[in-house]
């Protein structure tokens, strides 16, 4: 594991319990298959994370734990987060060593001059950044108080995005009626490409718990045309627009 993966992880603005979770999941694995770095090097990676499914139906025929992970409790739910803890590493892997981003050390976290004042002086960020920036920004705020969003939520994905086969659901929850709901966040205005992803994930779900019901929940500021008229159509899609509000207070001079 790379000595800035925990960097990474917090720039992700994950809660520090959930970043030291994290670390011990890919060390853990790393004690049983070896080192991450070496495995999506060489190919081998997919082959440990496919070590790691287990279904509802593996859960009901009482299967064994088919990794080489020891653990003690439930083997579904274990098994689950050790592979969100691997693929989100993966990811970190894609953004940072892959795409060959240059990466700040710790000491240099701060990202850009500091102004007399102490804030972070602006710099020219990308748009696509800058949405990013926004998500982490709603997510965090929404891991906070998710009840602010619908009452009776409760977040159930272990502080980080949970992974399915289509990818990592921004937020998790289960609604006082026992329903899975996927949290879809995007910055700004929906295209129409957000349903399908949703749905994708809603699917994914579906598939890992068939006795369950699975709603999706897509927060914007914005709504496209596309995407208000797919909402219409899918009784288990809602939309929620977001605002941002600011305070203010009078500060006294010194």
């Amino acid at each position: 594991m790379r000595d800035d993966y925990r960097i990474w992880l917090t720039r992700q603005g994950y809660a520090d319990n959930t970043c030291v979770a994290q670390l011990h999941r890919v060390q853990k694995v790393e004690q049983h298959y070896g080192s991450l770095d070496d495995l999506l090097r060489n190919g081998q990676f997919d082959k440990v994370v496919e070590q790691m499914q287990y279904s509802t139906a593996d859960e009901r025929a009482n299967r064994p734990n088919p990794s080489q992970i020891t653990f003690n409790g439930n083997i579904r739910n274990n098994l689950q987060s050790y592979k969100n803890a691997t693929l989100r590493y993966a990811r970190f892997w894609d953004e940072v060593v892959n795409a060959g981003h240059p990466f700040l050390s710790e000491a240099d976290e701060s990202d850009g001059d500091v102004s007399d004042g102490g804030a972070r002086a602006a710099p020219d960020v990308p748009p696509e950044k800058q949405r990013f920036a926004l998500e982490k920004d709603m997510q965090a705020a929404l891991r906070r108080d998710i009840t602010a969003l619908e009452a009776g939520l409760a977040i159930i994905d272990d502080g980080a995005e949970y992974s399915v086969h289509s990818g990592f659901i921004d937020i998790l929850c289960e609604n006082v009626a026992g329903d899975l709901v996927v949290v879809e966040l995007k910055a700004g205005k929906t295209d129409a490409r957000v349903v399908g992803q949703v749905l994708g994930y809603m699917g994914d779900l579906l598939e890992d718990y068939p006795d369950r019901t699975v709603r999706g929940l897509v927060v914007a500021h914005e709504f496209d045309r596309r995407t208000l008229s797919a909402a219409k159509a899918v009784p288990n899609l809602d939309l929620m627009r977001y605002a941002v509000s600011f305070s203010f207070e009078r500060v006294a001079p010194s």
